[in-house]
């Protein structure tokens, strides 16, 4: 009776284990895996199924809390590896950011009623632990991603709006990351809502997230733009940024030098499979 009664524990204990796991034990295993099955499986062509994660939403809850290495182990990581991990982590916690308030339902009139924005406090006032840091998602992107000069990682943060970067179904790697930036930039400035060439009216039109980020679009793109030196820095950086990226026509266009540039709008809707592309 006592060893059926141990197996018992031990049986429950197992369960427990299994159903749970705990941060020390997604940070000893392979994270990027982890959240590579959350992104394949919740996200298509950058919308989420926000409502099943929520519902499902263990494992993203273990993979937050093992964003929280120690100093040591963050230096451990190579410069690629720590891109990508700090990417990653980003992503994740606007997921959670999300879920941990959806189905949202903000009061703000000058943003979608399903927006993220309209969470209080989501990108200013939350705070994460990530790698020895309380940190809020503001913080993240304007000076830890900002502070490796790289504006293509601009791009690749989903910030749970249509207007930003794509989501990828798949997780960041060190050994990748070059790839997969210089694919979220073709992603991005081929899409019409963040960069449209209207030829005809002879106008470049581009996201205001160019103008919330343009000293770092300007040091990663600006010297490449000296066909059209006669522009600002940033007209010259974004164009720079695109034309390796666009149909021969548009090419053309762009080499004439006789566009003007205007700033669109940034499409706050929720990027959700629920309903978010309807509001």
């Amino acid at each position: 009776m006592q060893h059926l009664r141990c197996l018992s524990i031990l049986a429950v204990g197992l369960m427990v284990v299994t159903a749970v796991p705990s941060a020390q034990t997604v940070a000893g295993a392979d994270r990027s895996a982890l959240l590579d099955r959350i992104l394949d499986v919740y996200v298509r062509d950058g919308y989420v199924y926000y409502a099943a994660l929520k519902a499902e939403r263990t494992n993203l809850d273990s993979y937050v809390a093992s964003l929280d290495l120690s100093p040591d182990q963050l230096a451990r990581l190579g410069d690629a590896d720590t891109r990508a991990f700090w990417l990653n982590a980003y992503n994740a916690l606007v997921l959670r950011t999300v879920i941990n308030a959806y189905p949202i339902r903000g009061r703000v009139a000058d943003y979608p009623e399903s927006s993220v924005v309209q969470i209080p406090g989501g990108f200013d006032r939350i705070r994460h632990h990530v790698a020895g840091q309380v940190l809020t998602l503001d913080e993240i992107e304007t000076t830890v991603i900002a502070g490796f000069g790289d504006a293509r990682m601009l791009l690749a943060l989903g910030r749970g709006a249509i207007g930003s970067g794509r989501l990828r179904s798949e997780v960041y790697r060190g050994a990748r990351l070059e790839e997969q930036l210089d694919e979220a930039v073709e992603e991005f400035v081929t899409r019409g809502d963040c960069l449209k060439i209207d030829r005809d009216a002879a106008i470049v039109q581009f996201t205001p997230l160019f103008g919330w980020r343009e000293p770092l679009f300007v040091k990663t793109f600006g010297s490449g733009g000296a066909m059209w030196a006669d522009r600002s820095d940033l007209e010259r950086a974004i164009v720079a940024m695109a034309y390796p990226h666009l149909f021969p026509g548009e090419r053309e266009f762009l080499a004439l030098n006789t566009f003007r540039t205007t700033y669109g709008s940034y499409d706050w809707r929720l990027n959700d499979l629920g309903g978010g592309t309807s509001q």
